[in-house]
């Protein structure tokens, strides 16, 4: 598989999130079928062509914080857009255990095909 394939699966896998639910970069990489690559999650997010307007602020840190240092305008909007799909957002933190996104079995067969 190529990168650009790679690049793709993570891309088509953000774009079934559901609003008011986060991933984990490490969770993107695997229900892409790409397990223990987090890094290439985000490399992918940075280089996802705008037109695909990809719900990238939906996928935050391990630990449930926003990934992108505290004092760039990235991390304000990432906070805004997850405020305004009602995921609470505390001082740059999500409580994963309330809005991660979980898909069950059916998810996975029927939407995360490639």
């Amino acid at each position: 598989m190529t990168q650009a394939d790679n690049l793709k699966r993570i891309w088509s896998t953000l774009e079934k999130v559901p609003a008011g639910k986060v991933v984990s970069y490490g969770q993107l990489a695997d229900l892409a079928g790409l397990p223990g690559r987090a890094r290439l999650a985000a490399r992918a997010l940075r280089l996802a062509p705008a037109e695909r307007a990809l719900p990238w602020f939906r996928v935050i840190g391990a630990n449930g914080r926003i990934s992108i240092p505290k004092e760039s305008s990235g991390y304000q909007r990432q906070m805004e857009r997850l405020r305004a799909e009602g995921v609470m957002v505390n001082n740059g933190r999500v409580k994963m255990s309330e809005y991660q996104w979980q898909p069950d079995l059916s998810e996975l067969l029927w939407q995360l095909n490639f």
